[in-house]
């Protein structure tokens, strides 16, 4: 299943397009490049992971937010309709279920966001099933839980938001890693959260997208999560044993818009995703903190 990317490069890096894939930068607010691109390749289906996906800066920028995860999705969604193409996967969100009374979310779980962020995800989510309804768009939406790791040497994070980049940028420039909160109602007083591995994550992209293309059942939504938590803390104590770097993490006040826990059973999509943690927390750490140390000096 051969590949075209489009990317606005506001937070990745060109460098990560495979040699030989088809490359467009720009962004989906931009209706013209959007649709050059249907026009100029034959494309059958879409897998959307373009958006602004930070909960706590979505707080204070719920304009961009918007923008970025929901008129854009529109955009690409009118322009899918008028090039005829009528499959999609989605990136969601863990976030459009706040902070969940149970202790294992499930698909079924209530929703209830808790940024604009993870609104915007659950917005997508329905302008996907309502273009179903509408127009026979056939689509899924995968609820992440928190993605980390890298999938090669010479591709890492560059998230300047996300924990792991956060943590090794300070070990890197000889300063003290930060903990947003340690007052949560979890085991250790730190965020519990559903780490994933981004090759977990990209097995189960291709998944579903086969399954479309192949126009086999699939479920409107599925999460991918491990079904077991892990604290922010027992992350900072990873990393110094994966490094070698022994570090007391400093601690910081919490982020608006960040629930204490979120743990996802991923249960229906190892039924139909080939979805699986294929990796233990050390590996994660491991390969993400490999591919910083291989990338050039920025």
């Amino acid at each position: 299943m051969d590949a075209v990317v489009l990317d606005d490069l506001s937070s990745g890096k060109s460098s990560f397009v495979p040699d030989g894939v088809p490359f467009v930068r720009g962004t989906l607010l931009d209706r013209d490049v959007v649709r050059s691109a249907f026009e100029q390749h034959d494309i059958t289906g879409v897998v959307h992971v373009a958006g602004f996906k930070y909960a706590g800066v979505s707080v204070t920028k719920p304009l961009h937010t918007y923008q970025q995860n929901v008129t854009a999705t529109v955009l690409l969604l009118e322009e899918m309709e008028r090039a005829g193409v009528d499959a999609i996967v989605f990136s969601s969100s863990a976030a459009v279920y706040g902070t969940p009374d149970t202790d294992l979310v499930t698909e079924d779980t209530p929703k209830s966001p808790e940024s604009p962020y993870g609104e915007s995800k659950l917005i997508g989510e329905w302008l996907l099933r309502d273009q179903g309804i509408a127009a026979g768009l056939r689509h899924t939406s995968l609820r992440y839980f928190n993605v980390v790791g890298s999938g090669a040497s010479n591709l890492y994070d560059a998230s300047p938001h996300n924990l792991f980049p956060l943590v090794f940028e300070a070990l890197i420039d000889g300063r003290v890693p930060s903990i947003n909160g340690t007052d949560y109602p979890t085991p250790d007083g730190t965020c519990v959260r559903d780490y994933i591995h981004v090759s977990d994550l990209a097995i189960s992209h291709v998944a579903a997208a086969r399954r479309l293309d192949a126009r086999e059942a699939i479920e409107p939504v599925y999460n991918l999560g491990s079904g077991e938590g892990v604290s922010v803390g027992e992350i900072m104590s990873t990393v110094a044993q994966v490094t070698g770097i022994d570090f007391e993490p400093r601690i910081a006040a919490r982020r608006a818009g960040d629930p204490a826990r979120i743990v996802a059973s991923g249960d229906l999509a190892a039924r139909d995703l080939d979805w699986k943690m294929r990796h233990t927390l050390a590996e994660m750490v491991e390969s993400a903190w490999g591919a910083r140390r291989a990338a050039p000096p920025a």
